[in-house]
């Protein structure tokens, strides 16, 4: 394990933001879906693409709470700009688990 000091985890700026549209994402290499995240007001609304077909049905993620790293520059993915990253716990076999607040927190809620 490599270990970073606390100046470099205060760099990465992770907030909670509140799913609001869910695609699919046929064009990607592996099953994952388009997800259209709301942020709140300072942030606005983020786009990504996340590999949590496994567990999720579109249905399932509209109106859930997640956690996302907001400060990393935009990716192109195919043909998607993925604006943010989502973060979830991933086992060994690939699935993943989002990870979110265990209550209704207002949306931009810095992780801290």
């Amino acid at each position: 394990m490599e270990y970073i000091d606390f100046d470099d985890f205060l760099k990465v700026e992770m907030h909670v933001g509140k799913i609001v549209e869910v695609e699919a994402f046929p064009e990607a290499r592996k099953p994952a879906y388009k997800l259209y995240i709301d942020f709140g007001e300072k942030i606005g609304k983020k786009k990504t693409s996340a590999q949590i077909t496994t567990l999720y049905k579109p249905d399932d993620l509209i109106g859930r709470q997640i956690v996302a790293v907001t400060n990393f520059p935009p990716k192109q993915i195919g043909k998607f700009m993925s604006e943010v990253l989502v973060l979830g716990a991933q086992e060994d076999n690939g699935t993943v688990t989002l990870l979110e607040p265990n209550a209704e927190v207002p949306l931009g809620t810095r992780i801290a």
